[in-house]
């Protein structure tokens, strides 16, 4: 009971340390990853992993839950402070299952949902055929504009006056620009329609005031913890006083049974976190970052989805530099640039081959890295997917961004060994 990780389990201990030294090592771009303090990591390995605690604070099906009780009675509370939502609930442990237990809440089996199509930035709970948004509901789609590659919210309003969905939801996973909360609620009322927002990639923008605010707009906002956020990987659900108790009935017992009490800790702390000028200014720094980035892709001939970036991501389109997006991610993971490939808006390519990337700056902007660094990243994804038969310049890359790496460290005093 009291040896070492490394003394119970050596083969786990090692592929930890592997990883930390990848993360330590590479430029780590995919936008829904992110470095958690080691405050979250604490409580993440924290005692609470022991603990049963079915039910909700208060309301408990076993005994014992005077602390956990506590830890997640905080976690709601920051979180109803940070965003002035009337009802959160913590417990979910993705976003997949926060969205899940919203569609639980408010549908029956075969209602309409109006969403983002996953192939234009949508999420695969957004109604993908081969996830259990597409089986158990009719889903709808709407998109973006084939020329501006944006949200066209007369288009969705005419979707909407067609489908006549019970429920619409907002948010994306791979789309660069605002989302207007109020134009959709305004779409929603005119077809008498809940909201759901998804801002599982934007949370932290939202809670920094740095992208507009669904609260005022949406009935329930799903989002994970993970992301922008920079808590655990863990999700949680707001919504109106009103339908509180459906949604908390739809997480318990609807779609999960016992919380991860050590998980929901974590997210007290990331909520916490979430509050200060600290992590402001980082999220401010998140999109300022990202629009360098987006402006260095651009000086070296790469064409951007919509032109550019007002969040957290950019949508590179890499038909112009005739290789795919599996290819530019695979050419740039050997230089230790780590993205990952993404259909573009239209694309023709399947999504397991893509014809785009979709890199982003909330865990180098964790790291420190600013404006400078975001343009010599750009020149070196520049080179690398520009010389993509010359293993030599992939080789001079991945000592820059070795170089670059160790002037912006992060857990440096961390191990995995014990």
């Amino acid at each position: 009971m009291n040896r070492t990780l490394a003394e119970v389990d050596p083969e786990v201990a090692q592929a930890l340390a592997g990883e930390l030294e990848r993360q330590q090592s590479c430029l780590v771009m995919i936008p829904s990853e992110n470095y958690a303090s080691k405050a979250v990591l604490q409580a993440q390995g924290c005692i609470m992993t022991n603990k049963y605690a079915e039910g909700y604070p208060g309301a408990r099906w076993y005994h014992g839950c005077e602390f956990v009780d506590r830890a997640e009675s905080l976690a709601i509370e920051r979180a109803k402070q940070l965003f002035g939502a009337e009802h959160v609930n913590v417990q979910p442990h993705t976003g997949s299952q926060a969205n899940m237990a919203a569609y639980y809440a408010l549908l029956e089996p075969g209602d309409t949902i109006l969403a983002m199509s996953v192939d234009q930035g949508g999420h695969l709970t957004h109604g993908n055929k081969l996830n259990f948004s597409g089986r158990y509901y009719r889903i709808a789609f709407y998109g973006v504009d084939r020329q501006t590659e944006r949200l066209d919210y007369d288009a969705i309003l005419d979707a909407a006056r067609h489908e006549r969905p019970k429920l619409i939801v907002v948010g994306a996973s791979a789309y660069p620009r605002t989302i207007d909360f109020e134009r959709c609620r305004a779409i929603a009322d005119e077809v008498d329609a809940y909201l759901m927002a998804d801002i599982a990639h934007i949370v932290g923008l939202i809670a920094a005031g740095v992208h507009p605010d669904p609260v005022p707009y949406c009935d329930v906002i799903t989002s994970t913890t993970h992301k922008t956020l920079r808590g655990p990987r863990g999700a949680f659900i707001m919504c109106r006083r009103e339908l509180a108790e459906a949604i908390d009935r739809a997480v318990f017992p609807g779609v999960q049974a016992g919380p991860l009490m050590h998980v929901i800790a974590a997210k007290a702390i990331a909520f916490k976190e979430a509050m200060t000028e600290e992590f402001r200014q980082y999220q401010r720094q998140i999109i300022s970052n990202c629009q360098a980035l987006a402006q260095g892709l651009l000086e070296e001939e790469f064409r951007l989805v919509t032109g550019g970036t007002d969040n957290h991501l950019v949508l590179v389109d890499l038909r112009p530099q005739g290789i795919t997006g599996k290819e530019g991610a695979d050419l740039l993971e050997e230089a230790g640039i780590i993205t990952n490939k993404n259909v573009i808006p239209y694309d023709h390519q399947p999504p397991a081959i893509a014809s785009g990337i979709r890199p982003g700056t909330p865990a180098l902007t964790t790291r420190g890295m600013k404006e400078p660094e975001m343009r010599q990243i750009a020149d070196m994804m520049g080179r690398v997917l520009g010389n993509r038969h010359d293993l030599a310049v992939r080789a001079h890359v991945r000592r820059e961004v070795r170089e670059l790496c160790a002037r912006f460290p992060v857990y440096t005093d961390l191990t995995c060994h014990v």
